[in-house]
């Protein structure tokens, strides 16, 4: 059973792409639980080498939103009973 979920937890769940820009979901397995968390990143290449950055310039904030909001829906609309408490606040 521990190997399955070190397994589990090496893998994304799932993961959004809006060209370089992505939005990863991992889940965490805990002995009080399990939650998700979401990872934002770019790729980009370095001469041969593809590399990630969490760094996003002004015209990948569109698309973060767009794999934030995919990531988002996919989380609320789950139902497997992991769904954390979702609190919505206004921002200004």
């Amino acid at each position: 059973m521990e190997i399955v979920n070190k397994l589990a937890r090496q893998r994304p769940e799932k993961k959004f792409r809006a060209g370089p820009v992505s939005a990863v979901i991992w889940r965490n397995v805990t002995e009080k639980g399990s939650y998700a968390s979401v990872q934002v990143e770019r790729s980009y290449k370095d001469k041969d080498t593809w590399k990630s950055t969490g760094s996003l310039r002004v015209n990948d904030l569109p698309k973060a939103v767009l794999v934030l909001t995919k990531a988002f829906d996919y989380l609320v609309s789950r139902d497997d009973g992991a769904q954390e408490e979702i609190v919505m606040e206004e921002v200004i």
